[in-house]
């Protein structure tokens, strides 16, 4: 496995390896009396974040250091890009002083595999347009597989806006690879048109989506879907989307709440929900073991990448 640049047709094996492989890689991290192997000690691996990001960015510079590995952080305002270089140009030029690797986040959909396809070195999405978000579906599926133990026929629901959703499409793909039946829950008009063939169920009432659910992914609303046209309003979707202790004692169903963050407070999610980690309560937050789980997952997939073979394949 030389690139991760998406879920979609990874098998269910490979996603299962590098889950435990993560399980591994928590354990090592959490425990201060471990000694964490440097087995990608002398690699170095570029951080190109052409978008802005936080908890990714950090987990992928957290797990390639306890890896032994350099990280060089690219930033595309202070680049070469901001003077009109190309993307193709960028990579060639960083390949060309001796790089191992890149973790790609890029505004344009497929930036990833195009620039997988033009050097031999390993590539990471690191989110890429709408497309996918490989490392967050991943450290998603493993904060659930940990809750049920196994994912076979579990009920997830992925709610808020689908059709911009690089994480929503990951998460799918991943999910039922798993065995999981997943149920996306939106407005019609933050649908995707491919709904049908996503192999999922569609809930345009959040009260349905959570009776069906064991568990829901709260998708962040991008603020600027409703100057877009695709909403009428926040508070429109706050009172009919958003997820929140009132609509969970309502249907008297507890939930497993997971975020890949950053939220927006009582908008998709109330604090409340996003908050509370103990009962009572008809919920339970995984948010911030998401992102302790975030530097397992991706310092199993950089160990993956990097410590195996060269061959390449997707």
């Amino acid at each position: 496995m030389k690139d991760l640049t998406g879920l979609s047709g990874i098998s269910a094996g490979r996603i299962i390896e590098i889950l435990d492989k993560a399980a591994v890689h928590k354990d090592l991290f959490l425990n201060t009396e471990n000694v964490i192997p440097r087995t990608l000690q002398g690699k170095r691996i570029v951080l190109a974040f052409f978008e802005n990001s936080t908890r990714t960015r950090f987990s992928f510079e957290i797990a390639a250091r306890n890896l032994g590995a350099v990280t060089l952080n690219f930033s595309a305002s202070s680049s070469s890009v901001s003077k009109g270089e190309s993307i193709v140009d960028t990579i060639k030029n960083l390949e060309a002083m001796q790089v191992d690797a890149f973790v790609i986040r890029h505004p344009s959909s497929g930036s990833a595999e195009q620039i997988s396809r033009i050097t031999d070195k390993h590539v990471v999405n690191a989110g890429d347009g709408i497309h996918e978000h490989p490392t967050q579906a991943l450290l998603d599926i493993f904060t659930l597989r940990n809750y049920f133990g196994s994912l076979q026929g579990a009920k997830i629901m992925i709610l808020g806006d689908i059709l911009h959703s690089r994480v929503a499409r990951s998460n799918i793909f991943g999910l039922t690879t798993l065995g999981a039946q997943v149920g996306i829950c939106s407005p019609v008009s933050l649908l995707p048109a491919d709904t049908n063939s996503l192999g999922v169920s569609v809930f345009t009432s959040i009260d349905d989506a959570i009776r069906w659910a064991d568990a829901a992914i709260v998708l962040r609303l991008q603020l600027e879907r409703t100057t877009g046209g695709y909403l009428p309003s926040l508070e429109d979707y706050s009172l009919n989307y958003g997820l929140t202790d009132e609509r969970l004692e309502k249907i008297r169903k507890h939930m497993l709440v997971l975020h890949p963050g950053p939220i927006n407070r009582e908008i998709e999610i109330s604090s409340n929900v996003a908050d509370r980690i103990q009962p009572p309560g008809y919920s339970k937050s995984v948010l911030l073991e998401q992102v302790t789980n975030g530097v397992a997952v991706r310092t199993a997939v950089l160990e993956m990448l990097l410590g195996g073979a060269t061959t390449k394949t997707h």
